[in-house]
């Protein structure tokens, strides 16, 4: 089990781990897309928001980040946003894998199909990325593939990354930037420019660097922390 921070709480439920609120509750969360049509989140990203929102294709998504995550094994890698676990087809099954997300629906596929991918032990839990439950320098990767649009707090979730990643860890994030979409389209939640997202990394001691791929309105990049 990923190592938690002090004093904090969680219970497991099934396959996935709820973080206990002051009431001695699982925190519960509001997910864009409602769990009852969960089962469609796949279907709605490869058949309408790849090629109608973000005009490219989930094929070179994939490719990209498979050649950028190529060298990592037996890595403890973070995915904040895990959806219904995208990332079985450009990680490597020897990692650590911890997933996160607010919808316990997407989580619950995502646990089924990194078990099914073979991955050892994969944890889940249903917790926000601008309030991470673990340690001080846990991990050695942290992901947020097409998320961080979604999160309210952008800068705390910097910020909570920088915290839970040890020294020279890496941050690897794909996220609309509004100077890309080139077909206008209305992309839900908050886009940041390449310049404002380039400019919170260092603010949190973080180097970055664009990563080349092309593909439609998405960006790419990297994210090493200094320190």
């Amino acid at each position: 089990m990923a190592k938690l921070r002090p004093n904090t709480q969680v219970i497991k439920r099934g396959l996935l781990h709820y973080t206990v609120g002051s009431d001695s509750r699982p925190k519960r969360f509001k997910p864009w897309l409602g769990d009852s049509f969960s089962f469609l989140y796949d279907f709605i990203m490869s058949d309408s928001v790849f090629p109608r929102k973000f005009g490219g294709e989930i094929r070179k998504h994939y490719d990209a980040l498979s050649l950028e995550l190529a060298g990592f094994h037996g890595k403890r890698i973070l995915e904040l946003g895990t959806g219904s676990g995208s990332a079985v087809h450009f990680l490597s099954s020897d990692n650590h894998y911890t997933g996160i997300d607010v919808s316990p629906g997407l989580l619950k596929q995502a646990a089924k199909r990194f078990i099914n991918a073979g991955f050892e032990n994969p944890e889940f839990y249903v917790v926000s990325a601008d309030d991470l439950p673990f340690d001080d320098g846990v991990f050695d990767v942290c992901l947020c593939i097409l998320s961080l649009n979604f999160i309210g707090n952008v800068a705390k979730v910097f910020q909570e990354v920088a915290r839970v990643l040890l020294p020279h860890g890496l941050f690897v994030c794909s996220v609309p930037v509004p100077e890309r979409n080139q077909l206008q389209s209305i992309i839900r939640g908050v886009l940041y420019s390449e310049t404002d997202l380039a400019a919170m990394c260092r603010a949190y001691g973080f180097e970055f660097e664009r990563i080349p791929c092309e593909n439609g309105a998405l960006l790419y990049f990297r994210a090493t922390k200094l320190r």
